[in-house]
């Protein structure tokens, strides 16, 4: 296998990862799970709504900073394979 498909097939890989990762926070915690979250509090709203609200977004900037830092990996160890 080239260079070219493999760092392709790692992307994609990093990719679907992340992004599953931010559906699961934003569709599993502040959609589907809304009611047991809910149970608990966090800076006095409830912990569903804080998910549905701020903590999606949260995830979503802090995925942006860990897919910069794979990919910025990923490109050191393929620099020399162009």
């Amino acid at each position: 296998m080239n260079y070219k498909n493999t760092y392709w097939k790692t992307n994609l890989k990093y990719l679907v990862i992340l992004l599953s990762i931010w559906f699961t926070v934003s569709f599993g915690f502040g959609i589907l799970l809304v009611d047991t979250l809910n149970q608990f509090q966090i800076g006095g709203f409830k912990l569903g709504f804080w998910f549905a609200q701020q903590g999606a977004i949260y995830v979503f900037v802090i995925l942006i900073f860990v897919y910069i830092f794979l990919m910025n990996r990923l490109d050191q160890k393929f620099k020399n394979h162009k």
